[in-house]
């Protein structure tokens, strides 16, 4: 077991990721990665089990990590973060190999469940897919060339992929107080870059809080990044 790799361009979701990822026996150890050249520096030190894959990564993007990865670590599991209605890019990236996708606000036990589901499973059929949950497939299914799978008798409960939120309408200014957020910023440095006060940053943080219903920064930021209010 080489453990997973989180990786994601927004440092306070891959911050929480990486908490979260700790609490999963089967993800130990846990690595983290801001950039696609981080997360192939990691692989190639040693190779990870799990990645933990930020669907909008910055250049050279997902697409493009998941090839290196498959030339690194052809073992490697890659897990999409991205919202289940991101179709576009959840299907170019199950198109190169990804076993999957879950929302970049996962709790602990929806990824212990996901990343049992991964660990058992040597690829992903589009209908799993689209709930979000690999499954064991049989030779019969590799052997068809991706004729529908035969199952044994043992029952997998799929896990609950919670569906995105609506968008909601944030103001600029609160849309730009969450874009700091992401980036780690704290209400002082997020002020300093607006030219706003750090009482007036906490006053439009309550406010996109209240509106996402959100209870903390990484809750918010992960809505905001689901929901497609930043990027």
């Amino acid at each position: 077991m080489a453990g997973v790799v989180v990786c994601h361009g927004s440092t306070v979701v891959r911050e929480r990721l990486v908490v979260t990822s700790i609490g999963v026996p089967a993800l130990s150890p846990v690595r983290a990665a801001a950039s696609v050249d981080e997360l192939m520096a990691h692989a190639r030190r040693i190779p990870p089990t799990v990645v933990l894959l930020d669907a909008h990564v910055a250049a050279p993007g997902a697409g493009e990590a998941i090839r290196r990865l498959r030339a690194v670590a052809p073992g490697a599991a890659v897990v999409l973060l991205a919202a289940p209605d991101d179709t576009a890019a959840l299907d170019r990236a199950l198109a190169l190999g990804a076993r999957g996708f879950l929302s970049p606000d996962v709790g602990r036990a929806e990824l212990s469940a996901i990343a049992a589901h991964v660990l058992a499973s040597p690829t992903l059929t589009p209908q799993r897919a689209a709930a979000g949950v690999p499954h064991p497939v049989t030779s019969t299914e590799i052997d068809a060339g991706g004729a529908e799978p035969e199952y044994d008798n043992e029952v997998v409960e799929p896990a609950v992929v919670e569906p995105p939120k609506p968008k909601v309408a944030l103001t600029k200014r609160e849309i730009e107080v969450l874009v700091g957020m992401s980036n780690g910023r704290s209400n002082a440095q997020i002020g300093a870059e607006l030219f706003l006060s750090e009482d007036t940053v906490k006053t439009h943080a309550r406010r996109l809080f209240r509106k996402l219903g959100a209870n903390d920064r990484a809750q918010a930021v992960a809505i905001g990044l689901r929901t497609g209010l930043i990027r």
